[in-house]
């Protein structure tokens, strides 16, 4: 294994030009593609944001008994869809209403009766905010006796999920069209560097070398030349980020993890790409 390190290193210190070359490919490579990984990453975000507006209301019919609401909300509380009920009273609704709706203040404030109707709002878990979902407790909400309507905006819901599934189509389909470029690339950068020791390859094969103990120097040289261009589009992608935020709008970045599996996507095509270009130039010698 020391053997095998030593000759990997040596070759960054023989052809330091054709490494730094590598390096470089394989960093613009995945910072393009890391790019993308952020504007999928801001999207996933914003959904998840309107996501979260899905609510489901029950509007409550007057004279309804006080204990008879409590209990339904006990009984929705536990549905394992919903994340949270909240009971607003009429006299929470019109105070809310005067709040939100500024234009019509004076007209509230003439009103001789509360006509806005007591309600039970609703706030579903993630997973559960699709319109499938939405429409199931729904549904289950209006077999309570005293609800008056449900209303939770099927329109807007089932917007809201074709705008998730046009995301996901379109982060899959791009993200594999940069991740195809890259490795093509990635590996025909490799490739430059095998040429580039075939005779020293001639060689090891006339003293009787086997094919495991060549490609061996030439798989880690790749798996570390694909680590290093990771990391730097990590960082290019970071210097990214902030040049956004501090320009255009704020955004997310990757997550720790999201990272690291930058940086091992890179080492990963590194090495697939090592273990091809040798594989081949092996099959010639």
């Amino acid at each position: 294994m020391n053997l095998t390190l030593r000759e990997a290193m040596l070759t960054f210190k023989r052809a330091p030009l054709l490494s730094a070359l590598s390096v470089t490919t394989i960093a613009f490579s995945l910072f393009v593609l890391g790019l993308f990984g952020l504007v999928v990453v801001n999207l996933q975000d914003a959904l998840r944001a309107i996501e979260e507006r899905v609510e489901i209301v029950a509007y409550i019919l007057p004279g309804t008994p006080a204990e008879a609401t409590a209990q339904a909300l006990k009984d929705i509380q536990a549905f394992p869809e919903v994340q949270g009920a909240n009971y607003v009273s009429e006299d929470d609704a019109l105070v809310r209403a005067r709040a939100e709706l500024v234009e019509l203040r004076d007209v509230m404030e003439e009103l001789e009766r509360n006509p806005l109707p007591a309600s039970i709002e609703v706030k579903l878990k993630p997973g559960f905010r699709d319109a499938d979902h939405v429409s199931i407790v729904a549904e289950r909400m209006r077999g309570f006796g005293f609800v008056d309507d449900v209303r939770f905006g099927r329109d807007w819901v089932e917007n809201v999920d074709r705008l998730r599934g046009l995301a996901a189509a379109v982060g899959i389909v791009v993200g594999a069209a940069f991740a195809v470029v890259a490795i093509i690339i990635i590996g025909t950068t490799i490739r430059m560097a095998v040429l580039q020791r075939s005779r020293e390859i001639a060689i090891m094969r006339l003293v009787g070398a086997t094919d495991g103990f060549i490609r061996r120097p030439f798989l880690l040289q790749g798996a570390i030349k694909g680590l290093l261009g990771g990391l730097v589009a990590v960082g290019l992608s970071f210097g990214a980020y902030l040049l956004i935020n501090r320009y255009l709008l704020q955004s997310a970045f990757f997550t720790n993890g999201q990272a690291l599996a930058i940086v091992g996507f890179g080492a990963v095509i590194g090495l697939l790409g090592s273990a091809t270009s040798v594989g081949r130039h092996l099959k010639r010698v």
